[in-house]
């Protein structure tokens, strides 16, 4: 055994650096997990894997693991991108690109005859669909690249060329291909015992759910042990209020956004004594007397829907990762953890006190009361609040969450859960939904392809066959070298330890670890750490 130095140690808090300096270390070599190998064949089957594991509190370990790939062989290259019919728009920079970097074969043939024919040596790759649950197997289709360069400059300089030929060009690592096993992986995964663990875990937005906030300074603020990101949120104005959740999220047993379709959750029950994952759907309905209204939103933009997923939403009522669908009727409830100046505009607006008496009506804007909530809605839902929600009227809003089953989840002051997607595992088996969760599209191989066929950073949450939660991490886009997962890799790597459940959370950008408070984890961002929404936090027993 020896002993090594864990990223970020040089950062940690005296607590942490007296637990790592008792930490155990292996280096070994270890077949589990293999990048790339899952979907590669037999012949990536030799990678080392060095752990050093921390007990954090009874109950709680953090592992921290670096894979290797002896031998491999990346460099940067020129990309070739084709036109597609772009059915979407996004402001996110994790979002998918509007090019395609896989096209048909006819394509790739007459991109390389005319690359050729300017001098370059084109290369034609086919790429397979990754094994999905529920979109095509076998071919993907085929990409044009150029070269292969030591740094990212030269090929940046190698790009310009190319794309002076007449075509559009982007610069990609090799080592994000899932055709070629990834050289290094870092690695951050966290192990809770609910029957050994004292504390508490729950999901939390900092009180307020239209803000950002960083990982890592919730953890300090809550005396955290252990906190990852948690779901998918807003970051554009232009897709609605920065903060917000895109998909459903409670905290402290109340509804605070809506679900985005079916989509995966982890929900987490009597303060993490009982954990579980899966797809929920929400409704919530206004009623006054005998008149109801479906409310299509929680603590978001009227006529705004990040991620889709809602009834009359378009272009989509189905899930659709990083765009904004639009609604033109649509009723929004604000809760009084809302706390920013409430969206204006044309519509109504009706606010509410804790009982449902109306206390005013008039032009959408102001602030939540505490203790109270408001309705605002536009269209169709507008006029329903004029004709039904007069002054010193009572209208009630009721609120149903399910499973995939059809099972009514009810939530209590101790329960919280997040949301993104998709799934990973099932009963111990890979079964990412893809498709159904909106995170690629069948027809549109554009759509998708970087944020979930490539290596990125990833945050993954799971629970194994003892009933432990498993949060981790994978650092990516070359931060200190590390190449992250695709979501194939990302299922893979949490079957190999041992969960049965799993599925995807927030990443890129997004993606951080925090122990006591100090963050482990090297974040993709040139800025650093993302502000997110929400956060899983593992919290201390109070004394």
């Amino acid at each position: 055994m020896r002993r090594t130095r864990i990223p970020g140690a040089a950062r940690c808090s005296a607590g942490v650096r007296a637990r790592l300096a008792a930490a155990l270390v292996l280096a070994v070599t270890v077949p589990a997990f293999l990048p790339g190998a899952a979907e590669a064949g037999p012949a990536r089957r030799a990678a080392t894997e060095q752990w050093t594991t921390q007990t954090v509190a009874s109950g709680v370990t953090v592992r921290t693991g670096v894979i290797r790939h002896p031998g491999s062989r990346h460099a940067w290259t020129v990309t070739v991108q084709a036109p597609t019919s772009s059915r979407w728009s996004s402001n996110d920079p994790d979002a998918p690109v509007t090019w395609a970097e896989v096209s048909t074969r006819a394509w790739a043939d007459d991109t390389a005859r005319k690359l050729t024919q300017a001098g370059f040596r084109p290369r034609v790759e086919s790429v397979q669909w990754p094994h999905y649950t529920d979109t095509p197997h076998g071919l993907m289709g085929y990409r044009v690249r150029v070269g292969r360069y030591a740094t990212q400059e030269e090929a940046r300089t190698a790009a310009s060329a190319v794309t002076a030929a007449g075509v559009r060009t982007t610069l990609s690592w090799t080592g994000y291909d899932v055709q070629e096993p990834a050289d290094l992986e870092n690695v951050h995964v966290a192990v809770i015992d609910p029957k050994s663990f004292h504390g508490r875990i729950e999901a939390t937005h900092d009180g307020n759910v239209a803000q950002r906030e960083t990982t890592s300074a919730v953890a300090r603020k809550l005396h955290s042990l252990v906190g990852v990101n948690g779901g998918f949120f807003v970051l554009s104005p232009g897709d609605g209020v920065p903060g917000t959740m895109s998909g459903i999220g409670a905290y402290r047993g109340e509804l605070e956004s809506m679900a985005a379709g079916s989509r995966s959750a982890l929900l987490i029950e009597d303060g993490g004594r009982s954990i579980r994952i899966a797809d929920l759907t929400s409704t919530v309905t206004a009623r006054a007397g005998k008149a109801a209204y479906a409310i299509q939103g929680v603590n978001r933009v009227p006529g705004t829907v990040r991620d889709c997923g809602r009834p009359g939403s378009t272009p989509s009522e189905l899930p659709w990762q990083d765009v904004t669908c639009r609604l033109a009727d649509d009723m929004v409830q604000f809760t009084d953890a809302f706390q920013a100046g409430l969206p204006t505009g044309p519509g109504a607006q009706v606010v509410l006190d804790a009982s449902g008496r109306v206390l005013s009506t008039g032009a959408r804007g102001g602030r939540v009361p505490e203790g109270g909530h408001v309705l605002q809605g536009i269209g169709r839902a507008a006029d329903w609040l004029a004709a039904h929600a007069g002054p010193n009227r009572r209208v009630k809003v009721g609120e149903v969450v399910r499973t995939a089953d059809g099972d009514r989840v009810t939530l209590d002051g101790d329960d919280s859960l997040v949301s993104a997607a998709p799934t990973l595992l099932k009963d111990g088996r890979i079964d990412i939904d893809a498709a159904a969760e909106g995170v690629v599209d069948p027809e549109y191989t554009s759509f998708g392809y970087a944020w979930a066929n490539v290596r990125q950073p990833r945050t993954m949450a799971g629970i194994d066959g003892r009933g432990r939660l498993i949060l981790a991490t994978v650092d990516g886009r070359l931060k200190n070298g590390s190449e992250g997962f695709t979501l194939h890799e990302a299922a893979a790597f949490m079957r190999s330890l041992g969960a049965v459940q799993a599925m995807n959370l927030d990443g890129g950008g997004s993606t951080a670890m925090a122990v006591d408070g100090t963050l482990v984890n090297h974040p993709s961002d040139a800025a650093g750490e993302r502000a997110v929404g929400d956060t899983v936090q593992v919290l201390p027993a109070a004394d």
